[in-house]
């Protein structure tokens, strides 16, 4: 008889711990979600306008250095299919060698000035990725947010996006 009141004793407090721990996960199943549209902060926040047209500035002068050095090429391409065929064939290699020499010239500049842009975009948007997180760290405080998801998902309802938010708390600067 001891040890049936014993185990009945323990399943009956087993059974309320059981109950308990069901109504904690009750209680905290009902969070907060939120959900940021990166792509429409990345095109609408006024600090990309910002972004590209300081990027641009400073871009500017070395691509029309390559669309010079460019156009320089082509020019003498075409002055050495015109000429060609009437110049001694120890000029006309010295000008296929100058050539292939300002095509790889050209390349190793354009390969520079693509890793030198990529670098200042990374920079720029790094600096612009801290505002979005201080941003949605704050509107997810004010609001009661547990949880604020950025990333690619399968689907979101419009209850939980709260992309229009970030973008006036980023239009605020």
């Amino acid at each position: 008889m001891k040890t049936m009141f014993k185990s009945l004793l323990v399943s009956s407090a087993l059974a309320l711990a059981f109950n308990a721990s069901a109504a904690d996960t009750k209680a905290d199943s009902s969070y907060k979600i939120g959900y940021v549209v990166m792509d429409r902060i990345l095109q609408e926040a006024p600090q990309v306008i910002e972004i590209n047209k300081k990027l641009e500035k400073e871009i500017v002068p070395r691509r029309q250095e390559l669309e010079k050095i460019a156009k320089q090429i082509k020019d003498a391409e075409a002055a050495l299919d015109k000429d060609g065929l009437t110049i001694a064939e120890a000029d006309r290699r010295n000008k296929e060698r100058d050539i292939a020499n300002s095509k790889l010239e050209f390349q190793r500049k354009q390969r520079e000035f693509n890793e030198d842009l990529n670098l200042r975009k990374n920079d720029e948007f790094k600096a612009f990725e801290d505002r979005i997180n201080k941003s949605v760290t704050s509107i997810s405080e004010t609001e009661g947010y547990d949880i604020v998801l950025f990333g690619p998902v399968g689907y979101f309802s419009k209850r939980v996006d709260i992309t229009d938010k970030v973008l006036k708390s980023l239009g605020k600067k």
